[in-house]
């Protein structure tokens, strides 16, 4: 099995070299970017299985890095590291297509976690198991989510909240266990992440996101998705 591949995108020098580092230690290949041009040249030359972004590069914001690739239907996951620490600008991210984020200055073994967390998430599955609610289906074994058979894009966090939520059909899943599951347990108090997850993705499964039909929250308790009729 090859190594994976993580794609560092940060001007610093000292920052690109750190992580260099941190990674290959760890056993992961590693590819350097210093701007958006660099980065998706690199993204689609070398395919890297997790990408950790920052946002203040020289010819453009990490944020447009961040959009095209997500409208490009890419789903590999990413990781923003920036000196940005304030709740609003996390959540924009995330709501922008961001797996996760990390404020400067940072741990480099918080990192190392998360970026094992995002490859857990985005790994295929070994599974042919089929969750259907009304006309939408769960594919675990191809990690694919369709609406009468067309696929809607998910990030990998994304995919693995719903997936969390289509192993327990018609249960309440908490907030704690979701949390736990998805960013780890140092996560615990980050309900601002379920929120996001939440909105962005009835966005894309719900006929009228304001009025959901598929993925319902129990107020003060956590989330289920519908049961199959």
């Amino acid at each position: 099995m090859s190594s994976p591949i993580i794609l560092v995108i940060d001007d610093e020098v000292q920052i690109r070299r750190l992580l260099r580092m941190a990674f290959e230690q760890e056993g992961y290949k590693v590819e350097e970017a210093i701007s958006v041009e660099d980065a998706l040249s690199k993204l689609y030359m070398v395919r890297p299985d997790a990408i950790i972004l920052d946002l203040g590069l020289p010819d453009k914001g990490g944020e447009e890095f961040l959009k095209q690739i997500r409208e490009s239907g890419s789903k590999v996951p990413v990781l923003v590291l920036s000196v940005r620490a304030s709740e609003k600008d996390k959540i924009l991210l995330l709501d922008a297509g961001a797996d996760d984020y990390l404020s400067k200055p940072f741990g480099v073994g918080e990192l190392l976690a998360r970026v094992r967390v995002l490859l857990r998430h985005s790994s295929p599955e070994k599974t042919d198991v089929k969750v259907r609610i009304g006309n939408l289906e769960i594919d675990f074994g191809s990690r694919k989510v369709t609406i009468d058979g067309k696929e809607v894009r998910l990030t990998p966090t994304e995919y693995s909240f719903m997936k969390l939520l289509a192993s327990y059909p018609g249960k309440i899943v908490t907030q704690t266990q979701i949390l736990k599951e998805l960013w780890g347990p140092n996560q615990l108090g980050e309900a601002g992440y379920l929120r996001v997850y939440v909105n962005q993705i009835r966005k894309k499964i719900e006929k009228d996101p304001s009025k959901p039909e598929i993925l319902i929250t129990e107020p003060g308790v956590g989330y289920f998705l519908r049961s199959e009729d």
